[in-house]
């Protein structure tokens, strides 16, 4: 554990936003500029694995492997890959600041379903964050929205998925973050790379008439992500989640203004209804939540 420095621990936090904000919009542009999925989610994944081994291994050694828990750490990194497939297909459809705001339904769907799979105790302040975060989520895709349903429906799903992926982190919190983030990159990788041959005459084609650019942008998506995921860890190492939750919400500015700097696209008033709607129900059931454990 690194010392406690609070403040260092939010901005850090901030940064992380702003790299995983990154990858999005890396994926999204090299999706339009032809990328598959599959490349996309294969380079993703081996780049952000090589970035945390070449980090971690020199300063912790080949103990930072060991797990307590190999199924369910294989079961997070499936359902990490499946939902980066999703969420990349949601990105194709939508523009980067939507896309972003219906995945943080996905903390609120967890809580909602924590009694059952968590077993921990009913508590109807959560179920009413979900259905109101859930309302803002309706509020973005309204008819008049001009959103392509397809990719909300995928964004919907991303949102199902991450929220898998949230209650199996939190069975594995015996387990060390930076084992948990390498075991992640090791799934991710691996089946990413068994979906390649099957698509390598497709994906050769497209590598072989990618400029330098293009090439530089597909490898930042390794690196954003595992920069992002990397700062997130020393975050939380120096303040305690429930001072951080409120600021994982400004991730939205940075999708925003990425979208806005890259493609132009800027949300209208009422999609910043909905946006503001989902972070609040998510600022304050973990206001709720900080201070329901503060008293016992």
């Amino acid at each position: 554990m690194a010392a406690p420095n609070p403040i260092f621990g939010i901005l850090l936090l901030i940064l992380s936003s702003w790299s995983l904000s990154g990858l999005d919009a890396s994926g999204k542009w090299i999706m339009g500029a032809g990328a598959s999925l599959v490349l996309l989610c294969w380079v993703r994944y081996t780049v952000h694995l090589g970035l945390i081994l070449m980090i971690t291994l020199p300063s912790k050694g080949l103990s930072v492997l060991r797990i307590r828990y190999p199924g369910l750490q294989m079961l997070r990194g499936t359902v990490a890959l499946v939902g980066t497939f999703t969420f990349f297909t949601a990105l194709h459809y939508l523009p980067q600041a939507e896309a972003t705001a219906i995945n943080f339904l996905s903390p609120l769907l967890m809580l909602a379903v924590a009694p059952w799979v968590l077993k921990e105790p009913m508590r109807i302040s959560r179920w009413v964050a979900a259905a109101t975060g859930f309302a803002g989520v309706l509020i973005i895709i309204r008819p008049s929205s001009g959103l392509d349903m397809v990719g909300v429906a995928w964004g919907l799903t991303t949102a199902c998925l991450f929220a898998v992926q949230h209650i199996v982190t939190r069975k594995l919190a015996l387990d060390d973050a930076f084992s948990t983030l390498i075991w992640g990159g090791i799934t991710g990788s691996v089946l990413s790379a068994v979906l390649v041959p099957f698509h390598w005459q497709e994906i050769s084609g497209i590598l072989a008439g990618f400029d330098l650019t293009q090439w530089l942008i597909l490898l930042s998506t390794g690196f954003w992500g595992g920069l992002g995921h990397l700062l997130q860890i020393q975050a939380y190492q120096r303040a305690p989640a429930s001072m951080l939750a409120p600021f994982l919400y400004l991730q939205i500015v940075s999708a925003a203004t990425l979208g806005w700097l890259v493609w132009g696209h800027f949300p209208d008033a009422l999609t910043w209804l909905g946006i503001a709607i989902i972070c609040s129900s998510g600022i304050v059931i973990g206001i709720i939540e900080w201070r329901r454990q503060a008293q016992h």
